[in-house]
């Protein structure tokens, strides 16, 4: 009864904090035609301190979806074009001298935001990937012999088109792991298509987006969505899908025994949990269910699950096997 009693409140707060989310979808809706799916995971990942990694083809709105998300929520934005030539320093900024005063200084780079857009990730050098890293794992950078922090909240939304696209290189798995989600942005509808046209034939101008969003409101949200309650059973459900990536057979899914070349790390039971709880923040519960769970499976998972060269012969892809644990792993 008591516990019941608290989940009430709790669900009361999360009414009142979530009312933020409503200002920000209206502003956002002024300028994005469709992708709910996408902004809807962009809103997890800066609820849970993650980052995201978008994929899809050239011109469907990637790098507009993140600046229109930057300015409704009132966060610095700086985008950064990832190419072949690109410097660490590009990235995080260099010393600087100053002959004057006979002496370095700091030149800060374009990393300094809350929210970055590193456009086509996927064109960039090992040594600027190297230098992201840094960034989106310890949240500081090095210049130098110093160390900054960055700025809170700090999320990196990175674009990369397939690669099977001509000048393309494949991220090192160490950093996919720490994308929060992978987001596949695919072609609107056929309607929405039709709106996007209209919209752009009509003025070509972009509509306004009102900075709705203060800054404690994030932190407010973020400070409740650890309170949400977690029941072991559900708990144990996450554990038990990521665990049966790694060893399928002992998971009761024997049709993926030779699919799998490895599994998803611990951090993706990490990244599972927490993005659950964000969906269930954004659907204004106080508890968090296996349905909010299986909602982000996908997205978590998806980069961290690689296939063996005899399924990727048969064309069995990430997603196969996702579809495969979730609909064999026993649903508490």
């Amino acid at each position: 009864m008591k516990q019941n009693t608290g989940l009430e409140e709790l669900a009361s707060e999360i009414a009142d904090a979530s009312v933020f989310l409503e200002r920000a979808e209206e502003q956002l809706a002024r300028r994005i035609i469709g992708q709910k799916d996408v902004l809807h995971r962009v809103f997890i990942a800066l609820l849970t301190n993650g980052h995201i990694l978008l994929e899809g083809v050239p011109g469907l709105a990637k790098t507009l979806i993140v600046r229109t998300f930057a300015s409704a929520m009132s966060l610095a934005y700086q985008r950064i074009q990832f190419t072949p030539d690109m410097l660490p320093a590009d990235l995080v900024g260099t010393m600087v001298y100053n002959p004057k005063e006979m002496v370095f200084y700091p030149r800060k780079g374009p990393v300094f935001a809350n929210i970055i857009l590193a456009d086509e990730i996927n064109r960039s050098p090992a040594k600027v990937q190297s230098a992201l890293l840094e960034a989106m794992q310890e949240r500081q950078v090095t210049i130098g012999d110093r160390t900054f922090l960055l700025a809170e909240p700090f999320m990196v939304l990175a674009t990369q088109n397939p690669l099977e696209h001509e000048g393309t290189y494949l991220l090192p798995e160490a950093q996919l792991d720490r994308f929060m989600m992978k987001v596949m942005v695919d072609y609107p509808s056929y309607e929405e298509e039709l709106d996007i046209m209209d919209r752009s034939a009509g003025t070509g101008l972009d509509p306004d987006v009102d900075s709705v969003v203060e800054k404690d409101e994030i932190d407010r949200a973020r400070s409740l969505i650890e309170r949400l309650y977690a029941d072991i059973r559900v708990r144990r459900y996450i554990v038990d899908l990521v665990t049966a990536s790694r060893d399928p057979v002992t998971a009761g899914v024997r049709s993926l025994e030779h699919m799998i070349e490895y599994g998803a790390s611990p951090r993706a039971s990490i990244f599972l949990f927490l993005a659950a709880k964000a969906h269930a923040f954004l659907r204004r519960r106080a508890y968090i269910t296996p349905e909010d769970v299986r909602e982000v499976s996908y997205d978590v998972l998806r980069h961290r699950i690689r296939p063996t060269y005899e399924a990727e012969a048969d064309n069995v892809k990430p997603e196969d096997c996702i579809g495969e644990i979730l609909s064999r792993v026993r649903v508490p």
